[in-house]
């Protein structure tokens, strides 16, 4: 039987997308996360998965960049993104950065199951109603492609600046060393070609779903 993996912080939308999984698929194998570490947690349990439901916006997560991450380093996983936002910019910009399909949370359960059905069978699936956009401008992508070459660790690390942390949080969140934490931040400047970490953090905002409300860290010595 096929495994799906549902990422989500809102159980009633998981049990939505759960629902519509087992409707198409009766007795396919099941297992969800509510945050990122868990995305991540799962990702690496069960890298053979058939299809990952994921949504755009969850604790951990900042736009897109999780999905880059994700994609980086499970290429052979196809992805699924489910979120409130509808705008055709943000449809097309998941698809550039490797979803197969993006559900609108708005959709009945019948819509979810067609979407899932239709990804599973290898085709891309978005939302009917949803017109032409603009292509992501190079910027973006070439941000992304910095942030492919990040590690793990760096990547979290990155995403914990972009949530306005001190390098002394990050060590105690992470259970490593301050001066492991700063080891980490200068190869995360070196490989997105930023100067400090303000600089790291507004480039990696390019992924944002609303880059004008990124959180730039606070001052400290990189």
């Amino acid at each position: 039987m096929p495994t799906l993996l549902i990422v989500d912080d809102h159980p009633l939308f998981r049990e939505a997308l759960r629902s519509a999984v087992q409707r198409v698929l009766p007795g396919a194998l099941l297992h969800e996360a509510d945050d990122v570490d868990g995305l991540y947690a799962l990702a690496d349990e069960h890298p053979d998965a058939d299809l990952l439901l994921m949504d755009l916006s969850m604790p951990g997560a900042h736009g897109f960049s999780a999905l880059v991450h994700l994609r980086a380093r499970h290429p052979q996983m196809p992805v699924v993104m489910v979120s409130g936002r509808e705008e055709p910019a943000v449809v097309h910009r998941a698809l550039h950065h490797g979803a197969l399909g993006f559900i609108p949370k708005s959709a009945d359960s019948r819509t979810i199951g067609t979407a899932i059905s239709a990804v599973l069978d290898g085709e891309r699936w978005v939302p009917p109603q949803i017109a032409a956009a603009p292509p992501v401008d190079d910027a973006e992508s070439e941000v992304a492609q910095r942030i492919r070459e990040l590690t793990p660790q760096q990547f979290r690390v990155l995403q914990m600046l972009g949530s306005g942390r001190l390098n002394k949080q990050i060590a105690y969140d992470m259970g490593v060393s301050e001066a492991t934490i700063k080891a980490h931040v200068t190869a995360i400047l070196r490989k997105l070609g930023a100067t400090n970490r303000t600089q790291a953090v507004l480039l990696a905002g390019r992924l944002a779903v609303d880059p004008d409300g990124v959180v730039l860290p606070p001052d400290e010595n990189d």
